[in-house]
């Protein structure tokens, strides 16, 4: 796996997050370091969803349980991660903005890049 482009991956992962909080209510970011860590969060909780439940029911799948479980590891991670308030609308519309900036700027996980390369 590429380290440099991982880490490309996460930091453009964390400016949407900051974009997101900007734009969305009920979902507030901190700061970069914030976001970056919720980046990484993010990534970590959909790959241990993905290993349990398999590629149909995992953030980065497509279709309205993707959509959800994006929703669900959103609101998650606000636990795990400082400086971030999340309420359960705001992960929703979180998701769904995340969904529409990925239709035009596709951001593939580290965890999707490595799978890819294997």
């Amino acid at each position: 796996m590429n380290v440099i482009g991982t880490i490309v991956r996460f930091i453009v992962a964390a400016i949407v997050l900051m974009v997101v909080g900007w734009l969305v209510p009920q979902f507030s970011v901190g700061g970069f370091w914030s976001a970056l860590m919720l980046a990484v969060v993010i990534a970590v909780l959909g790959w241990i969803i993905e290993g349990i439940f398999g590629k149909k029911v995992t953030p980065f799948g497509r279709g309205i349980v993707g959509f959800l479980s994006s929703a669900l590891v959103i609101w998650l991670a606000q636990f795990v991660v400082g400086h971030v308030e999340v309420t359960i609308i705001g992960s929703l519309l979180a998701a769904l903005v995340i969904g529409i900036i990925d239709l035009f700027i596709p951001i593939a996980s580290p965890y999707e890049a490595g799978k890819q390369r294997s």
